[in-house]
């Protein structure tokens, strides 16, 4: 997208599912008698078409140590490779990213320095700034993740075909 389009990307990082606990929880117990078959098909599709790999995820995690962690990258201008290594972590191998040591070895392998992530999540140096983008969300009326707000009137919800996303780029240039 960004070859076909002029961007000018902020990524706002909301907890997902603020409410489940610390420890996270199974995504059967959490979507008790939904059949996720299709769900997860539809997530797989979705990120092949962006080269990422979707596998089923057993547990939901507690995003508010990855989100932080976010944080912690964007303070030391590794954001994007954080989060990719993050969303490989979870969707990929379905990993727990509401577990520091999960966070640290991303961070690691993108070059941040793991103690440092470790002591940024104890210190909760973060937690404002979470709130903020929680507060800033709501405003917004985003309800799901992801959401691409475009010109600040286009949206694209949930986990779309790319084709969607390029027409809402297209209607948002349109608009400009």
């Amino acid at each position: 997208m960004r070859k076909e389009f002029d961007l000018v990307e902020t990524w706002v990082d909301i907890e997902i599912h603020p409410e489940t606990p610390a420890e996270g929880m199974s995504l059967a117990e959490r979507f008790a008698g939904r059949d996720m078959s299709a769900m997860y098909a539809a997530l797989r599709a979705r990120g092949a078409e962006f080269g990422l790999e979707m596998n089923q995820v057993a547990r939901l995690s507690n995003s508010r140590l990855a989100t932080a962690a976010g944080e912690y990258a964007r303070d030391h201008d590794s954001y994007p490779e954080f989060s990719r290594a993050v969303f490989e972590a979870y969707f990929a191998r379905g990993e727990d990213i509401g577990d520091i040591e999960v966070l640290a070895r991303c961070a690691t392998d993108v070059g941040l320095d793991a103690d440092g992530l470790r002591a940024a999540l104890a210190d909760d140096r973060y937690a404002d700034r979470l709130d903020a983008a929680m507060r800033e969300a709501a405003a917004a009326g985003v309800s799901g993740v992801p959401t691409f707000i475009i010109g600040g009137r286009e949206r694209v919800v949930g986990a779309q075909p790319l084709e969607v996303l390029r027409e809402a780029m297209r209607r948002g240039q349109e608009r400009v």
